[in-house]
């Protein structure tokens, strides 16, 4: 699995590691970006050369950045702008297990609650945090791991304009949130999600160089727009198989009439499905460790 060094210690905790003494790997690009930047230099020169052709290759930058956007940036699964896992390792898969995440949280209310079923089930999960609630929940932060689950990287803030942010702009948020989680857990994440699962063709080194690894998820339940349980069920349970991801979400969902969340009806029955299909939910840190110590 791909290794983590955990972000510089927040001051005062006696930890000595800084970022000095952190060896990064090389910033790379990936084979879109430096198809778009050819791209991009090539009609620079076409143009140069010729002005009067500038409407087609301003026209041709256009349509390459709307490719990028709608059959790239837009796909959750894509793995053309990097390394993206969408299924456990195969090793993990031929173990029976499924890994549920939860993403947006902690949340006072519901988190708590999320947990607690996950033990009357004997379940483990990965929850993918926000840092400005980690800061605001830290108790409850450092509750999740210690019931065995693993916190992971959601971001500091979740920006809605995530995928359209820059280097410089996706650095502060991974790595901002990388130093407040495990300052607040003391342990590290390994995984990191970009919010809603878009990215651009900047943040794979950026990942990569924070020392997480990129992940999505096999299928989701679009929980948090769903006024009721069943068509959430419907999507995690079609088809649902060892190895699989899961999607489901611990921040606030929809609340018809003042109910519970959604999430409290839905992860119930699907803990009762896992059993029956004889699947064992596990952290991502699980799954993977297993497969790099064999």
């Amino acid at each position: 699995m791909h290794s983590n060094t955990p972000p510089p210690a927040a001051p005062g905790d006696g930890h000595q590691t800084t970022a000095k003494h952190i060896q990064l790997p090389m910033w790379r690009s990936t084979p879109v970006l430096l198809l778009s930047t050819g791209l991009h230099v090539f009609c620079a020169v076409l143009t140069a050369l010729n002005p009067a052709i500038w409407q087609w290759t301003l026209g041709a930058v256009i349509v390459n950045h709307l490719l990028i956007l709608a059959t790239v940036v837009m796909w959750p699964g894509s793995r053309l702008l990097g390394p993206n896992m969408i299924r456990l390792p195969a090793a993990a898969a031929l173990r029976g297990e499924v890994a549920l995440t939860f993403d947006d949280g902690p949340d006072s209310i519901v988190t708590p609650q999320v947990l607690d079923l996950l033990d009357q089930y004997g379940a483990k999960a990965s929850f993918f945090c926000i840092a400005n609630k980690v800061i605001a929940h830290p108790e409850l932060t450092r509750e999740i791991i210690r019931r065995g689950h693993s916190v992971e990287n959601h971001t500091n803030s979740h920006p809605h304009a995530f995928a359209f942010f820059g280097p410089s702009a996706l650095q502060h948020e991974i790595d901002s949130a990388q130093t407040a989680i495990y300052a607040t857990t003391g342990v590290a994440p390994v995984f990191f999600r970009a919010p809603m699962g878009f990215r651009n063709p900047f943040l794979a080194p950026v990942v990569e160089r924070a020392g997480l690894r990129y992940t999505n998820w096999t299928r989701r339940g679009y929980d948090t727009f769903a006024k009721s349980a069943e068509p959430v069920l419907q999507r995690l349970q079609r088809d649902l198989a060892a190895g699989d991801i899961l999607l489901l979400h611990d921040g606030r969902s929809i609340q018809p009439h003042g109910e519970s969340p959604v999430i409290l009806e839905v992860l119930p029955r699907l803990l009762k499905h896992l059993q029956t299909l004889n699947l064992k939910s596990v952290s991502l840190q699980t799954a993977c460790n297993h497969v790099s110590k064999l």
